[in-house]
């Protein structure tokens, strides 16, 4: 997300708290294998900056950012050191998850088809020593699947319950970052409950998949990559964190470029790789060819939640659904009618501009909308800052088209045909109306106060 004012400038946290901040990182590293140089020594920590993120608006403090600095690649290969040594007891088994709005970025820069991206980036991972490769798009089905649900119940009390709707998306991190953090209890009564795909990957990998491998949670070193860096401090969320096992449901985010980074270091091209099937969360089975949700840049959230309403609450079948561009392409609205009458009114609303004028019109009481999904980059999820990017930190236009060329062209499945969440959803999380699905699927969001340690930015 960019500031109008600014250019690539670095985070003022990073200029005025360097010493503080090298302090910090160190305090909260493991030395467990830091202390040894290696081939990777050399790559970059991770930087926020004011054109890559949301969470520079008074939002961020000195430990978050220590954190935050930790999940760059020589964390990464810290871990994949520690393994490497004698002591089996630090040992941990390292999980990679994938975005699917990462896999077009390396299928057009390597010129590959999204599946030959998918197999040979899972490839190129495991010849580095990660033992499991997952794709996200289960946990995207979760998501959606409660999200669902939860816009028919608030819809159905929005007559009993003020902040019933607008119901706001909850799948990006810089919007929920900014709404949390900026905005007021107006708006984030009105955020849907259900977790992001990123987290409840976590659970399903710290939980289900743990148990599945007889595994304690804390002996997994889970690894997403994903488009956008919002996702490091997403990770470390309070809420994400299991403190029975004193462990994370997301170690470390990398984003698509830190990976290419690690390419380059090691001199390798995807196209040199052995393609490798991904694995699945279920016993020894492989992932088959990739597949996506409905929505051109994202997961698809309004559409699905658009065609689920209108079939539960007003029996109507929408096969297609109907985009109405307003002040931009990134504000737009799809409306269902039924005798006469708009019944039902949606809106996607990317960037940080139209979120702005969102908010606005919602405290002066002139919203129209039911359900917005809101995405904090310009374009949607395919145009993270942690991928697509010129040398100058500007989009780089001609990839991104690539990348929506081969994101539209991946098979379309519902989350509702997925055998195995339903079968997950009865055997593991005990009924889809069960406390564990509550407890694992969702969280609250809630207005944060400033603490005086934190950044002094103002967007």
């Amino acid at each position: 997300m960019k500031c109008e004012n600014c250019t690539k400038k670095e985070c003022s946290k990073n200029q005025k708290n360097d010493d503080m901040q090298s302090t910090s990182i160190d305090a909260l590293s493991s030395n467990d294998g830091s202390e040894e140089k290696n081939e990777f020594d050399t790559l970059a920590n991770a930087k926020i900056l004011l054109s890559d993120c949301l969470a520079c608006d008074s939002c961020m403090t000195l430990e978050e950012g220590a954190r935050v600095f930790q999940q760059n690649q020589k964390e990464f290969f810290r871990i994949l050191n520690l393994n490497k040594k004698c002591d089996t007891s630090k040992h941990k088994v390292l999980a990679v998850s994938l975005c699917p709005q990462s896999l077009p970025y390396f299928a057009a820069k390597f010129n590959l088809s999204v599946n030959e991206a998918a197999k040979r980036l899972c490839g190129f991972l495991k010849s580095l020593g990660v033992h499991y490769v997952f794709d996200t798009t289960i946990a995207a089905d979760f998501s959606i699947l409660e999200s669902q649900r939860e816009f028919v119940q608030r819809y159905q009390r929005r007559n009993q319950e003020e902040h019933a709707l607008p119901m706001f998306a909850s799948a990006c991190p810089g919007w929920i970052r900014y709404a949390e953090r900026v905005l007021t209890n107006l708006v984030t009564s009105h955020i849907c409950t259900a977790k992001s795909p990123q987290q409840i990957m976590g659970s399903l990998v710290k939980g289900y998949f743990a148990r599945q491998q007889n595994l304690s949670p804390d002996k997994i070193f889970h690894v997403v990559v994903a488009p956008c860096y919002d996702k490091k401090l997403e990770a470390l969320r309070e809420d994400f964190y299991t403190a029975l096992y004193n462990s994370p449901e997301v170690d470390c985010v990398l984003t698509s470029g830190e990976i290419v980074q690690i390419m380059e270091q090691k001199n390798v091209s995807m196209k040199d790789v052995t393609e490798v099937a991904v694995d699945s969360l279920f016993d020894d089975l492989k992932e088959g060819d990739v597949v996506r949700h409905d929505g051109k840049r994202s997961d698809g959230y309004l559409e699905h939640i658009f065609k689920h309403a209108a079939k539960e609450l007003f029996g109507m079948d929408v096969k297609e659904i109907t985009y109405k561009a307003l002040k931009n392409k990134d504000f737009q609205e799809v409306t269902l009618e039924k005798d006469g009458e708009t019944v039902l009114r949606f809106a996607a609303a990317y960037g940080f501009r139209n979120i702005q004028n969102m908010v606005l019109k919602l405290k002066k009481g002139k919203f129209l909308y039911h359900f917005v999904e809101v995405l904090a980059c310009p374009g949607g999820c395919l145009n993270g800052k942690g991928q697509a990017q010129t040398e100058d930190g500007k989009p780089d236009r001609s990839l991104l088209a690539q990348m929506e060329e081969v994101y539209t062209a991946i098979p379309v499945r519902l989350p509702e045909t997925n055998l195995h969440v339903q079968k997950m959803y009865q055997d593991w999380l005990e009924g889809m109306d069960s406390k564990k699905v509550r407890d694992t699927l969702h969280t609250t969001y809630s207005t944060v106060n400033q603490s005086t340690s934190s950044l002094d930015i103002k967007w």
